[in-house]
């Protein structure tokens, strides 16, 4: 009888995990029924870390939005489709505890060209106080949903509105394709 071993690289892989609290990890695709069932998934998780309840609502509400994001803007797309709701496209979203804090790590290829777009979008964010992401929210509730946008561009706000700390970012070129980017964002709550 054949008995499974724990590689070193696998054991080192879940050794990793718990030495940095990980709460959730998917990578993958992201669909708008995966983004579903991983909600319930990761409300779970949350609630058995203990985590408060106003803490897990961020928590939550940012993982919709940074999974939403996945599916809507990701430049690699297994199946199109948006319009009809198919759209089955690949990204990674992470959940971890550090001391008393939750990071929410996201990261998914963008085409090249919307890097500029996404930069503006982010930039102003990290210097706005509260009060001035919460007025930002407000006025885009009320404001027109922009053509190349598939929601009203309330994603960013709600991450920043929620967050402890500034919404950070990064933007690393894929070497092997030019025209695909990958987008990195990180929310501290």
């Amino acid at each position: 009888m054949n008995m499974f071993e724990l590689s070193d690289q696998d054991g080192a892989f879940f050794e990793l995990a718990r030495r940095r609290n990980l709460i959730f990890y998917h990578k993958g695709y992201f669909s708008h029924s995966i983004v579903a069932a991983m909600s319930e998934v990761v409300k779970l998780q949350l609630e058995v870390a203990g985590i408060s309840a106003p803490t897990r609502r961020k928590l939550f509400s940012s993982f919709i939005e940074i999974s939403q994001n996945i599916v809507h803007y990701s430049s690699d797309a297994l199946v199109e489709g948006w319009d009809k709701g198919g759209a089955i496209r690949e990204g990674a979203v992470c959940i971890t505890t550090e001391n008393e804090r939750h990071l929410m790590l996201c990261v998914n290829p963008v085409a090249t060209t919307a890097v500029d777009g996404l930069r503006e979008r982010l930039e102003p964010l990290r210097s706005m106080s509260l009060e001035e992401i919460k007025q930002a929210y407000k006025h885009s509730l009320r404001a027109e949903t922009p053509e190349e946008s598939k929601g009203a561009g309330l994603g960013f706000l709600t991450m920043a509105r929620d967050a402890s700390a500034p919404l950070e970012f990064a933007f690393h070129p894929r070497v092997d394709a030019p025209e695909t980017t990958l987008f990195c964002l990180k929310t501290i709550i």
